[in-house]
């Protein structure tokens, strides 16, 4: 996701919430660098009203936590568990649309710049495949979550190796575009849609994160960038009815039974 950092983290209505008094000292580094105050320890989240989302410093890590009576549960990055783990473990490999998308076939495992990190899901599908990747997240809270899921699982000897090929830059990714060298080989965009009243309940980590950072505004622009960037192609996830960015007609498209991804081509693929 892309997200707009322009908006002080003050203004989101979010405080750091260490869970214990062990966790208060690095609630407090953080609370300096992201100009956040502190909620006091034993702090209920559900009797909360006037903040919005707290993020928590425990033992399990980083988490985001929504406010007030029948909040979800915490939203962390955790790449040794639940379905981030099941994937990895039966989620069909090389056959998966998002590797053919991407143009992973055998000998050849592109460098991929993902522009819109989010929780790293994707990325790790990807570093799992062999793929080197670069993670662009632009906004902070979200990049110290992912930071907080990379730290814990680096030293795993089942994934460790995986977290080896994914590195994670923190800023906005018309800057890192502008700065790479050697530029990507494959770009990767999975920007946020705008919510419509009249679809489903989503899942709680994209209602946090439209809570947290909104859609992306500037979606059409990055891809026009990227197009301009990337050697090979640019991959754009999209849900399956929505229009294509920036009214660019793709390639070619990949469809799913609820998303899609448009695969710009700029030439063939070593």
């Amino acid at each position: 996701m892309v997200a707009d950092s322009s908006c002080p983290l003050s203004e989101l209505s979010l405080q750091l919430w260490p869970e214990s008094e062990a966790d208060c000292e690095r609630a407090k580094q953080l609370a300096d660098q992201l100009q956040l105050s502190i909620c006091p320890v034993g702090t209920d989240p559900q009797q909360l009203g006037d903040v919005a989302m707290l993020l928590s410093v425990g033992s399990q890590g980083l988490a985001l936590q929504q406010t007030g009576p029948k909040a979800p549960g915490p939203v962390r990055v955790d790449f040794l568990a639940g379905a981030v783990a099941h994937r990895r473990r039966f989620g069909g490999g090389s056959g998966q649309q998002i590797a053919k998308a991407i143009g992973i076939k055998p000998g050849v495992r592109p460098r991929v710049a993902d522009l819109t990190a989010g929780l790293g899901r994707d990325s790790f599908v990807l570093a799992g495949l062999g793929c080197e990747v670069q993670m662009v997240e632009r906004m902070p809270v979200v990049a110290l979550l992912l930071e907080d899921g990379l730290r814990r699982a680096a030293f795993d000897p089942e994934v460790g190796e995986i977290i080896a090929r994914m590195r994670l830059y923190q800023g906005a990714a018309s800057q890192w575009l502008e700065d790479c060298d050697p530029h990507p080989e494959v770009v990767y965009l999975d920007p946020m849609f705008p919510h419509s009243s009249k679809s489903a309940q989503v899942k709680k980590e994209m209602l946090l994160f439209r809570t947290l950072v909104g859609a992306d505004e500037d979606a059409d622009e990055l891809l026009e960038l990227a197009l301009a960037k990337a050697e090979y192609r640019v991959v754009v996830k999209r849900p399956r009815k929505a229009p294509t960015l920036g009214s660019r007609k793709p390639s070619y498209s990949l469809e799913g039974k609820s998303g899609r991804f448009d695969i710009y081509t700029l030439k063939a693929m070593k």
